[in-house]
């Protein structure tokens, strides 16, 4: 079977093919799917640290193409750095975890705690969202939804040593005061890839009183008002 055909995986349903769909980036998006989401529905078992074996993912049907090469292949170019390779610390075998955005609950990411005084506390992080989905962020916050974490990046796409958190099509930046958020007893987690990740309050939220502004990225760069 050749590349081309191999590379024709599930999606993870989130739209049709773009430029960039390659057959590795295919790939790509049916492992986050099945590490961040799917494992149980798709008959696979994951463990509490979020670990699977590869042999055991590729005797799944939709991943007998291919080979434990092309696993480490495509781990080793994602941009984000969303995977993470090991060999099992007993019996030797390869396993992969994806780094964060899981709706499974897994116990035990390897996520290093912020504190309000360590050096690596920002003073603000970012989380990217979309223009039509500012009404309701602006009154109600920001929500983990399904999800085990909100994600926030240390910046903006493209500046330096930020390589996740956000995505590059989002057309607006959310800037929350982390150290506000910290001393209102809601944490925050840095995650092996260096996405800031927080499970919000009690109900899984980042309140607005969190936000110190918010910008418009596209077309063309504003401010936005937070008040409603």
């Amino acid at each position: 079977m050749d590349r081309q055909a191999r590379g024709r995986g599930r999606r993870d349903g989130r739209g049709g093919q773009g430029r960039e769909d390659t057959p590795d980036v295919r790939f790509s998006k049916s492992l986050s799917y099945v590490l961040r989401h799917g494992a149980i529905k798709m008959g696979l078992h994951i463990n509490s640290d979020g670990f699977m074996y590869v042999d055991d993912l590729l005797t799944h049907p939709q991943f007998r193409s291919f080979s434990p090469e092309d696993v480490e292949r495509v781990v080793a170019s994602n941009d984000k750095q969303r995977f993470k390779l090991r060999s099992h610390p007993d019996n030797g075998r390869l396993q992969i975890r994806a780094n964060q955005g899981h709706s499974l609950q897994v116990a035990d990411l390897e996520l290093r705690a912020v504190h309000p005084d360590a050096p690596d506390c920002p003073q603000e992080a970012i989380h990217g969202s979309y223009m039509k989905h500012w009404p309701s962020i602006r009154s109600q916050g920001l929500s983990r939804m399904g999800r085990t974490h909100i994600h926030l990046a240390p910046g903006l796409p493209g500046e330096q040593g930020v390589i996740s958190g956000m995505r590059k099509n989002c057309d607006m930046a959310i800037y929350i005061n982390v150290p506000k958020a910290l001393s209102a007893g809601i944490p925050f987690f840095w995650s092996e890839n260096g996405v800031l990740l927080t499970p919000g309050d009690s109900e899984g939220k980042l309140a607005p009183r969190y936000f110190s502004r918010a910008i418009q990225l596209k077309p063309s760069r504003k401010s936005l008002s937070l008040c409603c």
